[in-house]
């Protein structure tokens, strides 16, 4: 955590940064690091959600997680996919092994 006020170039370089970061991300379709992108409730009693969060390099991870996400929960399983699109998939297959 900074203890000083940025000076105003390095704030501007940061800005600058982030918005070829953000062009490059919209070019490539893919999200911002944290971004949530599927979310399914796979238990009504235990509070077990299925969740995909984007890494903000096209991958993502695949998170089973009881509890009350994102401020208070236990993650059960984790796993890391090449692919947004992947982890969705996986996700999805979850959701229909739970509901089949």
């Amino acid at each position: 955590m900074n203890t000083k006020p940025l000076k105003k170039t390095d704030m501007q370089s940061i800005a600058q940064l982030q918005t070829q970061l953000d062009e490059l991300r919209r070019r490539l379709n893919i999200d911002d690091r944290g971004a949530i992108l599927f979310r399914v409730d796979l238990s009504y009693g235990d509070d077990e959600v299925a969740l995909v969060e984007a890494d903000g390099y096209g991958g993502a991870t695949l998170r089973v997680v009881e509890g009350h996400y994102p401020v208070d929960f236990f993650t059960h399983e984790e796993r890391v996919f090449p692919t947004e699109a992947a982890a969705v998939i996986a996700a999805e297959a979850l959701r229909m092994s739970i509901t089949a």
